[in-house]
């Protein structure tokens, strides 16, 4: 059997940032290479790319969230593994006996493996949720609570509440399967998601970044102690950089006051109607999904969107899951989703931390608006971003003195190679 591996996503672990923090980082007794990410660069679309080893495209995931063709439903963060198309890296290993775990990676649900920890909230009818995760065993839950001493904080993991406390306990949950024999995989994947909180809210300028990854580097040092412990090599690796925002975008007001999205007044709110706009951008960071269901409007929308201040360019889609436009920001820029103009003209869910319906990706989320709980509707707020691949995010394993250059499917196969016997 090869060795034991621990996989390692570390979210926003740009380059620049390892490198700036060079210092710090070295505490971890790694060697940092750059790293490729893919187009989109954005969470769910990277870590797809390295279950499967395949393009975007190809593993049908155009980002965080996705559009049903049929049913006109936008839907962010669905975390049925069945999204992700195609093969595993780890297929061939796991039917020869090797075992395989998940921890709070997206589309995880359902996935091909013997242990999984993914967030999995019942959200209340009126108001409010039940927090919980969903496990494989179904006691996992209870027993890494039991060892912490403490539940899993949704509020931590997302939302104005966002800190190092959620990395602290996916950390420290991480160790303790890692340490209990009859439970720990040969291959596990886990995240660290807390780097992405600041950067996001304050850019990678802000002065307490350094703060923040100091916080980081301790819990990838309790991480990597508790793999040596237990006999396995680490590679830990970056989704995406982020770059300073330093403008937004609104595409779907542009598709909206040129009569391309059509929206419904609900008390004075303004709903989108997507079973008869005839565009509808789809947005998440720096990138967005267009969909245009008439051919003859295509070229038309392309003009439109293109002419907008902070749009880097308009691409041909891939169709299918992808949009038939894909917009780019321009350097510094970002796309949010708000159609409207008006405060008070905002849908309910603008106001809460409403990750599945909102139909678009909302870092607004991030902070509190007014009155608290309510979360801002402010999105110049926001001074970090990403989605553009041209910034490198960054790998190590805990084995290779000097990791050159890679893109992420090519990291996929390094990681395939180390399964086979």
């Amino acid at each position: 059997m090869p060795s034991k591996i621990l996989v390692v996503q570390v979210a926003a672990l740009g380059h620049p940032v390892v490198t700036r923090f060079a210092a710090e980082f070295a505490r971890l007794g790694l060697h940092f290479g750059p790293l490729a990410p893919p187009c989109p660069a954005v969470t769910s679309t990277a870590q797809a790319v390295f279950r499967t080893g395949l393009a975007p495209e190809q593993t049908g995931v155009a980002g965080n969230g996705r559009f049903d063709r049929t049913t006109r439903k936008a839907d962010f963060w669905n975390q049925s593994a069945r999204l992700v198309q195609g093969g595993r890296v780890w297929d061939e290993f796991r039917a020869g006996g090797g075992t395989v775990g998940v921890m709070f990676w997206q589309q995880s649900l359902g996935e091909a493996a013997d242990l999984i920890v993914s967030p999995a909230p019942i959200h209340k009818h009126h108001g409010g949720m039940i927090q919980g995760l969903y496990t494989v065993p179904a006691s996992l839950e209870t027993t890494l609570t039991g060892q912490l001493g403490r539940a899993f904080n949704l509020m931590h993991y997302w939302g104005p509440l966002a800190s190092a406390k959620a990395g602290d306990w996916i950390c420290q949950a991480t160790a303790a399967v890692l340490a209990d024999a009859s439970l720990r995989p040969d291959l596990l994947l886990t995240y660290v998601p807390n780097l992405d909180y600041i950067l996001q809210r304050e850019g990678p300028d802000s002065p307490r970044l350094a703060r923040e990854v100091a916080k980081l580097v301790d819990q990838l040092d309790g991480l990597l102690a508790a793999a040596r412990a237990a006999g396995y090599t680490v590679l830990l690796w970056g989704d995406y950089a982020i770059e300073t925002a330093d403008r937004v975008v609104y595409p779907n007001r542009a598709l909206r006051e040129a009569g391309f999205l059509l929206t419904r007044t609900v008390r004075r709110m303004l709903y989108p109607d997507l079973y008869r706009s005839r565009a509808f951008a789809m947005v998440d960071h720096q990138t967005a999904e267009v969909y245009v269901p008439e051919a003859a409007d295509l070229e038309p929308v392309r003009q439109l969107l293109a002419a907008l201040p902070g749009v880097g360019k308009v691409e041909p889609g891939a169709g299918g899951e992808f949009g038939d436009l894909r917009l780019i920001a321009a350097p510094g820029a970002w796309l949010a989703y708000p159609w409207w103009d008006q405060p008070r003209e905002a849908p309910e869910y603008a106001t809460h931390v409403d990750i599945h319906n909102k139909p678009g990706y909302d870092p607004a989320e991030l902070f509190f608006g007014f009155p608290p709980p309510s979360v801002s509707q402010k999105p110049e707020r926001v001074k970090g971003t990403h989605g553009r691949p041209e910034l490198p995010a960054c790998y190590a394993w805990s084995d290779q003195p000097e990791p050159p250059p890679i893109d992420l499917p090519g990291l996929a196969r390094q990681l395939r190679a180390r399964l086979l016997p």
